[in-house]
């Protein structure tokens, strides 16, 4: 049996970067294949796929072609990452329609829960932002918050679009609670700070 990795080799601003998980994949491997009952008359072995381009960022690009050559070549049984919600989107996709698991540490957006189609066979071992948008549901609801919340974040719209992404788990959450209005001011580098505050005046109340 194939494992079919497709992660970052290099670059270490991700928390599922090769470096990191690399070490995990091979005790994994060498504990599954040193117990001969786990997977009778199988070797679990293990391909890797770069998915960083030529700047070294995770690739919504790279990501899925790196797939596809490893599906191709290798006959994988299951996806090990991508982890960049862009990365990994169109790699479960793929993977969906290949019929094969795919687990991943990242894909925390809020898309990624719907199970009913393209990611229906996604797992994600990590934190989502639908447990964020969750939260904040219980902490309106105990602290009695009935009218208005207000989501400030930062948004470059050039990189993965973390804080994005995390909004959107807390917006969607916060739009189940019956009555309250929800809003978002968005700021940007270089951006005016005066006018921001004034959003937050205008709309936090």
């Amino acid at each position: 049996l194939t494992l079919a990795v497709v992660l970052p080799q290099r670059n270490l601003t991700y928390p599922w970067a090769w470096p990191r998980v690399g070490p995990a994949v091979r005790l994994a491997a060498a504990a599954v294949n040193s117990r001969p009952d786990l997977l009778p008359g199988f070797t679990l072995g293990w391909v890797f796929g770069n998915s960083e381009d030529r700047h070294g960022v995770c690739s919504e690009m790279a990501a899925p072609l790196v797939a596809v050559d490893l599906r191709l070549a290798h006959q994988p049984a299951a996806f090990l990452g991508p982890g960049g919600v862009y990365s990994a989107a169109p790699v479960a996709r793929f993977t969906s329609h290949w019929q094969l698991p795919l687990l991943t540490a990242g894909a925390e957006a809020h898309g990624f829960d719907d199970k009913s189609e393209e990611f229906g066979l996604t797992t994600r071992a990590g934190p989502s932002h639908r447990k964020l948008g969750e939260l904040g549901v219980q902490l309106h609801r105990r602290f009695n918050w009935t009218r208005r919340a207000l989501l400030v974040y930062w948004d470059e719209r050039v990189d993965d679009r973390p804080y994005f992404f995390a909004a959107e788990g807390l917006y969607v959450q916060l739009l189940t609670l019956l009555n309250l209005t929800v809003r978002d001011v968005v700021f940007r580098d270089g951006g005016n700070f005066s006018f921001i505050i004034q959003e937050i005046k205008a709309k936090g109340r």
